[in-house]
């Protein structure tokens, strides 16, 4: 099951903003590699120019990256993932959103708009395994 997990990394950059202070911080700080990105420009709802940075983590870039993203989370942010588990749960998928500016300065915050959309998968062939599962997985409890 551990070997199976598989993170989707999506960042939505607007023209004013620069894609390298992302990718610098994941980079840096998380350990994926630049080269793992791939951009694609769109244009976004008011006619304005966006690019789409998105990264797949796959098994052990997946959890070194999920490691390090908890050991980054205060105890009041993983408290707050518990008392959310079942809203940000979707079969085998967990959503997180992280804010975009605090995050090109280091921080990690918990936002719904503006932000960094993180998607953690694992197969889960039981449907009421899905709680322990991902709890399991980031070691809350």
């Amino acid at each position: 099951m551990a070997g199976a997990l598989e993170i989707t990394i999506d960042i939505i950059i607007h023209a004013t903003e620069v894609s390298s202070k992302f990718l610098d911080v994941f980079e840096e700080s998380f350990g994926v590699p630049r080269e793992k990105f791939s951009a694609v420009q769109s244009t976004g709802y008011y006619d304005n120019i966006i690019t789409i940075q998105s990264a797949r983590l796959q098994k052990s870039s997946a959890h070194t990256f999920l490691e390090i993203l908890f050991k980054r989370l205060s105890k009041s942010q993983k408290d707050m993932i518990s008392e959310e588990f079942d809203k940000r749960l979707s079969g085998s998928k967990f959503h997180l959103r992280l804010g975009k500016q605090e995050f090109v300065t280091g921080t990690l915050a918990f936002k719904e708009n503006d932000a960094i959309r993180l998607k953690i998968h694992t197969p889960i062939y039981n449907k009421k395994d899905a709680n322990r599962i991902f709890k399991e997985l980031f070691q809350l409890d």
